[in-house]
């Protein structure tokens, strides 16, 4: 029987019990801060970062991991018998595609599969997760691929930032540049739409604008069950609880596969900013 290893990279933010129970290895990226750099959810937390970023002058920039950074983790699971299913965020979001397919180069012939989530957050997590629940019961690196591609375009991502200023700085604003110079009191919806961040609609005021992500979440699920959900935040763990609840609440116990609050990890934060909430959904699977 294949032993297939599940690598996804720090954006993700799986909780560190999944990432424990299903044994998956989480490649950090890299944020940037003055002179220092720090290894994404390794050197530095989100609660750490979220606490100091309103402190600071210079704002941080982030770096993906290198090739090898990746080269080094493959290698050390072939060396274990393992095929590899490589799992990573939107390569029009980052450059950690690039970085993971330039190692697989360096170790030709070896079973490494790479997936473009095209996404990030735990909208790349589900499907990860959905792979390596796959790979323990003893499936194929081919069917783990086919469930970890399957998983994304199953999933998706809409989210409430405090302001767009971040994005803009970070030049991560994609179609969401429509939506600069909005008045402060109305609040942009985002999503992460074919690997870019896109513009949905602006609302007025900040419960509005949850109760209108709520709306199209369900919209977006439809009638595809089971479905699993993941509030996400920057800063916001009561807001994320809450927006949690009233998630799970849109659907019978039986149809929630997984509901989890996850924080924006800080190389995600730089770009979203603090104050940012957002759900995240894998259906039908």
């Amino acid at each position: 029987m294949s032993k297939v290893a599940l690598v996804t990279d720090s954006t993700a933010y799986i909780p560190a019990e999944l990432v424990k129970s299903y044994d998956i290895h989480v490649v950090p990226l890299q944020l940037i801060w003055g002179d220092k750099t720090y290894r994404d959810n390794v050197d530095i937390t989100p609660a750490e970062f979220y606490e100091r970023l309103p402190h600071v002058k210079a704002h941080p920039s982030t770096s993906q991991p290198s090739p090898a950074a990746f080269k080094e983790l493959y290698s050390k699971l072939l060396e274990q018998d393992y095929k590899v299913l490589s799992v990573h965020i939107s390569s029009k979001l980052s450059g950690t595609m690039d970085s993971a397919t330039q190692a697989r180069q360096m170790l030709p012939g070896a079973p490494i599969e790479i997936v473009d989530s095209l996404s990030t957050s735990m909208c790349m997590g589900f499907p990860v997760l959905a792979a390596a629940r796959a790979a323990a019961q003893g499936a194929s690196l081919a069917d783990c691929r086919t469930i970890a591609e399957q998983g994304c375009k199953n999933s998706g991502i809409l989210f409430v930032v405090d302001t767009l200023e971040f994005l803009r700085r970070g030049g991560r604003i994609g179609g969401a540049q429509a939506f600069l110079g909005t008045a402060l009191n109305l609040k942009p919806i985002l999503e992460v739409r074919e690997g870019r961040i896109e513009a949905v609609e602006r609302v007025r005021t900040l419960n509005k604008a949850i109760d209108r992500l709520l709306e199209l979440i369900a919209e977006r699920v439809g009638g595809r069950r089971p479905v699993s959900l993941a509030a996400l935040h920057a800063a916001a763990p009561e807001a994320a609880e809450t927006l949690l609840t009233r998630a799970r609440a849109m659907y019978a116990l039986s149809d929630v596969n997984e509901a989890v609050v996850s924080p924006v990890s800080p190389v995600i934060g730089v770009h979203a900013g603090p104050g940012t909430l957002g759900l995240a959904y894998m259906a039908g699977m």
